[in-house]
């Protein structure tokens, strides 16, 4: 090689290794920015999210350190996890960022756990929170982390299933017990419970307090309970279909509201007992010594959605009941849950079809090719049920939606509700048809929960879909030992709703 192409190789060779050096420190520049928070900001236009950061405790905390967006939302660095989520992350923001219309987003249900166990690396928390026994914590603050160290992989526990509100502050979340009722104006204070002396629909007053419950009354009637072979998306548990029959009860027109369930808590909680006035002011009412009630829960258990006309959730099965034995204690009637064949029965008010409405679940769910690619038609069932599609991932009021031909609301949908029968996925097997009244089996483990909540695609909606309890799985994160029997921690689309049988001496036509 000549003299002058060894100096052109050189000069080449150099160059090269130049450009290729500032490649590399560009890309290492692009790199490191794209993960500070400017940049993450640059794309997730959530007007409240940089706000929140700022008033929670990765910002605001007594050692000054301040945890970035990528330190939650990435896995930690160095790992081949945080160069996979870094760049599928990433092409999923600045994809979103162009094609989706930012004032349409619901950024509310973004910080729902559900949404949030979906964007935050638990081994990024778990990098950074070497030591979760810190100087200072708590009693309870240790037995609940000694509770996530023995459970973390068997119950697949996360940090922000308690700390949801660590990295964005958000003021309707609380990790801790409740110390206090939530207040509610003063109304008619009653003295009696209601007379029923013929069977149609009555408003129960419970004495002592300012609350009632719109009662329906439900005609007796023969049915085929489950859905028959043919229905499309059924569940293997809801056949043999079986005609059954139902005497005539009473039922809720709405699932119980909080209203109704903190006047029940307040009269027979366990501990941290409230001064009536601090709840009702001027309340008259008797200390109900018969029934114990629930232990405080821990944290809002509205979630922060409101109370009010909203149906009460997150109790368990057995607070239900309780509260059952309390109403009739106070009102002198029989107040109980709904057995399954009950509840299908009020559910179907006549009907025969999937649904108590016009539609076919093929029709209304996401779960198709086709409608995940053009939506699902949403034009009938909105107006009779608070599903996936327009809850906002968050129940809602009952008044919003169009009653049953029996004028029942939300039978479908907002949350899942209790009835008094054990589950079993060969239940209607053991029915005889013509039965009267039946009632489930005798014993059992889980119980039967139906019509769907909030968070469900239309198919679960179907009067004969068939759903039970998850009791163990719903306690996942409660730290208590024993834990609690009055309220989950892992669950928020279950309530109930009460039957009323009908008092001595009512007849019906």
């Amino acid at each position: 090689m000549s003299k002058s192409n060894k100096k052109r190789f050189l000069l080449i060779l150099l160059a090269s290794h130049v450009v290729g050096l500032s490649l590399m420190i560009a890309f290492n520049w692009f790199w490191v920015n794209s993960s500070s928070n400017d940049s993450c900001m640059a794309c997730h236009a959530h007007p409240e999210s940089d706000a929140s950061w700022k008033k929670s405790v990765h910002y605001m905390n007594g050692s000054g350190v301040i945890t970035d967006c990528s330190a939650c939302h990435l896995p930690p660095r160095g790992s081949a996890e945080y160069v996979k989520a870094k760049i599928s992350t990433g092409v999923k923001d600045v994809w979103s960022y162009i094609t989706k219309d930012v004032e349409s987003i619901d950024w509310e249900s973004k910080g729902e756990l559900e949404y949030a166990q979906k964007i935050v690396y638990n081994s990024s928390c778990k990098s950074c929170h070497v030591n979760i026994f810190p100087e200072g914590i708590t009693d309870e603050g240790i037995t609940a982390h000694l509770y996530y160290e023995d459970n973390e992989e068997k119950l697949n526990l996360q940090c922000i299933s308690c700390h949801l509100d660590a990295g964005h502050y958000n003021p309707n979340y609380k990790h801790g017990q409740m110390t206090s009722l939530p207040t509610k104006e003063q109304g008619e204070i009653y003295a009696e419970a209601t007379a029923v002396d013929k069977f149609e629909n009555f408003v129960e007053k419970i004495p002592g307090t300012s609350v009632s419950l719109s009662m329906i009354a439900i005609p007796g009637g023969e049915y085929l309970i489950g859905s028959p072979d043919s229905e499309p998306m059924r569940g293997e548990d809801e056949g043999p279909q079986r005609r059954v029959s139902v005497s005539p009860f009473f039922m809720g027109e709405v699932e119980v509201t909080w209203d109704q369930y903190w006047a029940f808590y307040g009269e027979t909680m366990s501990e941290g007992r409230t001064p009536p006035s601090v709840i009702y002011a001027n309340n008259s009412r008797e200390d109900i010594d018969a029934v114990s009630g629930p232990t405080p829960p821990f944290g809002f258990p509205d979630q922060g959605w409101g109370m009010g006309s909203r149906p009460a959730i997150t109790m368990t099965h057995y607070a239900a009941e309780t509260f059952c034995q309390w109403l009739s204690l106070k009102t002198g009637k029989k107040y109980r849950l709904p057995t399954e064949a009950e509840w299908e029965y009020a559910a179907r008010g006549g009907s025969s079809t999937p649904y108590f409405f016009e539609g076919s679940p093929k029709r209304f769910t996401n779960d198709s090719f086709w409608n995940n690619l053009f939506g699902a038609d949403t034009t009938v069932i909105n107006g009779y049920a608070i599903y996936a599609n327009n809850s906002r991932n968050r129940t809602q009021e009952p008044e919003k939606m169009q009653a049953n031909a029996f004028g029942l609301k939300n039978m479908a949908g907002n949350v899942m509700e209790y009835c008094s029968d054990w589950y079993s996925p060969d239940a209607y097997s053991l029915l005889k048809d013509g039965e009267l009244n039946p009632k489930g089996p005798a014993t059992g483990e889980e119980r039967v929960v139906r019509g769907g909540y909030y968070g469900d695609d239309a198919v679960a909606l179907r009067s004969a879909a068939r759903r039970h309890t998850e009791h163990d799985k719903w306690l996942r994160t409660d730290p208590q030992n024993p834990k609690s029997i009055w309220w989950y921690s892992d669950i928020k689309g279950i309530g109930f709703r009460v039957v009323c049988e009908l008092p001595e001496g009512v007849a019906t036509e």
